[in-house]
């Protein structure tokens, strides 16, 4: 099977420690659509803010590249940014 490519935006909120955690991610159909979702994730009430990611892989192989950040959106951390 050919690779696949999977358009995310994921939410970042803060635990009641105030530690940033993610929130559930929403797949997208396409780069754009998850760029306006993600920046719509952000100004929401109890986000700090979101990132818009893609990855690319064969899922019947279960493998998958590592995820590239297209944007991300208000107080997004560094360090979990960089995970991807």
């Amino acid at each position: 099977m050919a690779n696949v490519t999977y358009y995310v935006a994921m939410p970042f909120l803060q635990d009641e420690t105030g530690m940033p955690v993610a929130g559930a991610a929403e797949e997208c159909q396409h780069s754009s659509s998850a760029l306006r979702r993600a920046e719509a994730m952000s100004r929401t009430a109890g986000s700090i803010g979101a990132v818009a990611f893609c990855r690319s892989g064969d899922p019947m192989a279960g493998e998958f590249g590592d995820a590239r950040v297209l944007k991300s959106f208000g107080q997004v951390p560094d360090d979990l940014v960089s995970q991807f």
